[in-house]
């Protein structure tokens, strides 16, 4: 969870217990040509979203894909995207009404 008091939504939490558990652990899914997305977190003041298809709860290390500027698969720190702002100093947020899908429903788009 953030270490922003403001900020209490359960958006704000962006990889709750229960979430967490369902998630394949790191590598385990590098031989599926279309793996599950399961949670989604995005900066509602900038154009970054983040899609985690596996996660190390350890080192908080999670591999999927971004998109960005330029949308690519990859890992990325849970730690640091907790710590990210915005233009507007708004934290990243979990998409609430997400629901685990394929990775090509997503990617297709990009």
């Amino acid at each position: 969870m953030t270490s922003s008091s403001h900020f209490t939504s359960p958006a704000y939490n962006l990889l709750p217990d229960e979430i967490a558990r369902e998630i394949p652990a790191l590598g385990s899914t590098s031989d599926d040509p279309d793996p599950v997305f399961h949670v989604k977190w995005f900066t509602p003041d900038s154009g970054f979203t983040w899609y985690v298809a596996e996660f190390d709860p350890e080192s908080r290390i999670a591999f999927g894909f971004v998109v960005g500027p330029f949308p690519e698969w990859g890992t990325f720190n849970l730690a640091e995207i907790e710590q990210l702002r915005g233009s507007l100093n708004l934290p990243v947020e979990r998409d609430l009404y997400f629901a685990p899908c394929p990775a090509s429903k997503i990617t297709r788009d990009y």
